[in-house]
């Protein structure tokens, strides 16, 4: 038959040829690389988490995840990058090719900004009914809870005998000079003390008593570790802070000095609650490790770590808790602002803030 063919025929059939062959090695390697990829996927032995600076500083980090990659064969690598804000940026601009399988530190006041922007992959962990209700923040489940806390007012014992009971009482001339806020902008107890008040005001900002408390201040600090460097030097007898920090004191320092207290919204002392979650970011690399991790984090041995590393409350009640948590404080009403309201005028806020205090 290639006799009877003549040359041109012979020349389109010879190249015919040469294409099939080719065709046939392009799909053997394509073959060979996604079966490489799958395996790759499939081993998932490396995990890139995203936390806060404190979440490493604290030493959360070295208290509960070498448990985790002993209990799995893995390699966790924890990047920390400022506080949960600038976590949750970070994130953001990775969203094309994302870096970190899990975020951590994701709160009740960023929530949703992760949501707009996409972040995170939904999941519901099988150990997440044995949270209490009230720290489930998120129904849908892109960000899970695994801590607590409040910030409050923390004052000396031997100059305070009877802290300010109310907001109105913050303005009142006999506490002029005595109290240190922080800057909403730079700190993020700033800005849960801001979301106290506005809570406490039915969501409204009040531009006048603002005016008023930044006029009866101490000083507004740029961030947490300024003002209470002040506090403990003695500048001035309250400062907005923690209400674990009787428990620090008393932990490390063998101390009773120092007392923390909510202000009475309706005649009842009311906190802000702040619920930190954390999150599988969308499109990572290893999210059945990512899925692993969420459930470990709310285990009773992750759980348990927390009060004297981070300095929250666990939201597993099955935790226990160290005795010096005994000092920490509870309010009697917890206020929240919805995430949905949070969004829409968290930067109004801070613009109104501006004015007010200036």
């Amino acid at each position: 038959m290639l006799d009877e063919m003549n040359p041109l025929q012979k020349k389109m059939l010879a190249v015919l040829v040469v294409l099939v062959i080719v065709a046939g090695i392009i799909t053997a390697y394509v073959a060979y690389q996604n079966t490489s990829i799958q395996g790759k996927e499939e081993k998932e032995d490396h995990l890139v988490i995203y936390a806060y600076d404190s979440f490493v500083s604290w030493g959360l980090k070295n208290a509960t995840i070498p448990e985790f990659e002993k209990r799995y064969g893995v390699t966790v690598e924890v990047r920390t990058y400022g506080d949960a804000g600038q976590v949750l940026g970070k994130a953001i601009m990775e969203r094309s090719n994302p870096q970190a399988d899990v975020i951590i530190g994701v709160d009740n006041s960023l929530l949703q900004k992760a949501l707009d922007n996409d972040v995170f992959e939904p999941y519901t962990p099988e150990n997440l009914s044995a949270i209490p209700k009230e720290f489930d923040f998120d129904p849908s489940h892109h960000v899970v809870p695994f801590d607590y806390g409040y910030v409050a007012l923390v004052y000396n014992k031997s100059q305070v005998q009877n802290p300010p009971e109310t907001f109105e009482d913050l303005i009142k001339p006999e506490w002029k000079g005595k109290i240190i806020l922080e800057d909403p902008r730079t700190s993020s107890t700033g800005m849960i003390f801001l979301l106290w008040t506005i809570a406490a005001n039915n969501n409204e900002f009040n531009a006048s008593y603002w005016q008023k408390l930044a006029e009866n201040a101490k000083a507004i600090t740029s961030g947490w570790d300024s003002a209470y460097e002040m506090f403990t030097s003695g500048e001035a007898p309250i400062v907005v802070s923690y209400a674990t920090d009787p428990a620090y004191w008393v932990e490390y320092y063998n101390s009773t000095d120092y007392g923390a207290t909510f202000l009475k919204v309706n005649g009842k002392y009311a906190g802000y609650l702040q619920v930190e979650g954390m999150g599988i970011v969308k499109g990572c690399r290893h999210p059945n490790l990512a899925r692993k991790f969420i459930e470990f984090s709310l285990s009773p041995e992750f759980q348990k770590e927390i009060p004297l590393t981070n300095w929250m409350f666990p939201v597993n009640p099955n935790a226990s808790l160290p005795d010096c948590f005994k000092y920490a404080v509870h309010p009697e009403v917890n206020l929240s602002i919805p995430p949905e309201v949070l969004a829409e005028n968290y930067d109004t806020w801070l613009d109104e803030w501006k004015r007010a205090v200036q």
